[in-house]
């Protein structure tokens, strides 16, 4: 009862620690998104382009226009003295509302843009970390090995002083010593460039310790590879910022033909008259004359307004292929990814029985060894083997976050 009292606090420690490390992940990806100059570059792009829209949503500047008479012309109700006028230009209708979609469509393209490299970013701070959660473990391992070695090697010193064994023995040590060395040297350097590309992912100004559990919690894939796989093919952001691309030219088609139609004014010119010497005249006398003025303004010239539906017709079949071919492209990625995460699971499984069955046999041999000297190369092929799937298995986990953080990022989470 003791016993399984022992594992089950074990068991909660591991998760509470999991636990942890992953809200401290959670934050990372939150100082990422606020600090990152990339995404607040992409953001203020997407900004500026909503400030595009009420720019073309609108009629045009309504003409005013005023006119004195140097020498006044006469009427006959007296001598035409100035003249106002104020005219409205007004587009054939619904031309100022596809204008605007133009750029609707455009500023979620761009959006779509925004969320990508954030999520793109939000993988890249995950790989980064379960990447520097294996160095980080590679050099615990290898430290405990090098500690098991030195053991290996004060034992074999023993045994050559009562001459039970060669001198052999405790080379044959030193040169796993000397290899362990250079490797821990190696996994030092790889934490430090990790800790630098980390940080400066998050940009922040605080130089991050980066908290990592004891044991690299597993993300699973939540759906089925087909569901997967049709998500990243219409959900994907860069798909996405495609579509309304497409959409944005489908309204731009839309505003070359409707350009290509009438435009109509309509206006009101105020004339003011003097008085008139002839008083035969009465009320009319000097009156101020009103004339409401309706125009049109017809485009005969049709090069432009061709060439602005032909654009848009080209655009659109060109990024109908874009399209096809991004998807393409995403399906590979996907297959690729889909393959590393099953691999990294099978790998789990592996090196887990693997790592067991190895550690038992180095006990086994470490005892056999101690009592008659024999099979000392046995006992560090062993250890090698012990050192070689412990790492295997922290990496085969760090493989499989990485792999569907991929996959995650591909379907547009």
């Amino acid at each position: 009862m003791k016993v399984r009292v022992k594992h089950l606090l074990i068991i909660l420690i591991l998760c509470a620690g999991n636990v942890n490390a992953q809200t401290e992940l959670d934050n990372y990806l939150k100082i990422a998104a606020e600090n990152n100059p990339g995404i607040r570059s992409l953001f203020l792009d997407y900004n500026a382009a909503l400030e595009k829209i009420p720019q073309v949503g609108t009629l045009p500047n309504l003409n005013v226009s005023f006119g004195y008479f140097i020498q006044p012309i006469e009427t006959r109700v007296g001598p035409q003295r100035a003249k106002l006028g104020i005219s409205q230009m007004f587009p054939w209708y619904g031309t100022l509302d596809a204008q605007e979609d133009v750029l609707v469509e455009a500023a979620k393209a761009k959006y779509e843009r925004f969320e990508d490299a954030k999520s793109k970013l939000f993988f890249d701070v995950k790989s980064v970390y379960y990447n520097y959660y294996f160095i980080k473990k590679g050099i615990e391992i290898t430290q405990e090995n090098l500690e098991i070695l030195n053991t290996f090697k004060q034992l074999a010193i023993i045994k050559v002083e009562t001459g039970k064994v060669s001198v052999v023995d405790e080379l044959r040590v030193e040169l796993e010593i000397n290899e362990l060395d250079n490797n821990l040297i190696f996994l030092e350097d790889s934490k430090w460039t990790l800790e630098i590309e980390f940080n400066r992912l998050l940009n922040d100004s605080i130089n991050y310790n980066i908290i990592t559990p004891d044991v690299l919690w597993e993300d699973d894939l939540e759906l089925q590879k087909q569901v997967l796989l049709d998500s990243i093919t219409n959900q994907n952001h860069l798909i996405k910022e495609l579509e309304h691309r497409m959409l944005s030219w489908q309204n731009q088609e839309k505003v070359g033909h409707k350009v290509g139609l009438p435009s109509f004014v309509v206006g009101l010119d105020y004339a003011f008259i003097g008085k008139s010497d002839n008083t035969s005249l009465g009320k009319l006398n000097g009156r101020d004359a009103i004339m409401p003025m309706v125009g049109i303004s017809i485009p005969l010239y049709r090069k432009k307004y061709k060439g602005i539906i032909n654009e848009a017709l080209l655009k659109i079949e060109s990024i109908e292929n874009k399209k096809i071919d991004k998807q393409n492209q995403l399906t590979i990625l996907f297959e690729r990814s889909y393959r590393d995460y099953s691999d990294a699971n099978r790998r789990i499984d592996l090196y887990k029985k693997q790592f067991d069955i190895a550690e038992q046999s180095l006990n086994i041999l470490i005892v056999s060894y101690s009592a008659d000297g024999k099979n000392f190369e046995e006992v560090l092929r062993m250890e090698r083997k012990v050192l070689k799937y412990a790492l295997e298995l922290d990496k085969a986990r760090a493989d499989k976050n990485v792999a569907a953080a991929f996959i995650n990022y591909l379907t547009g989470k």
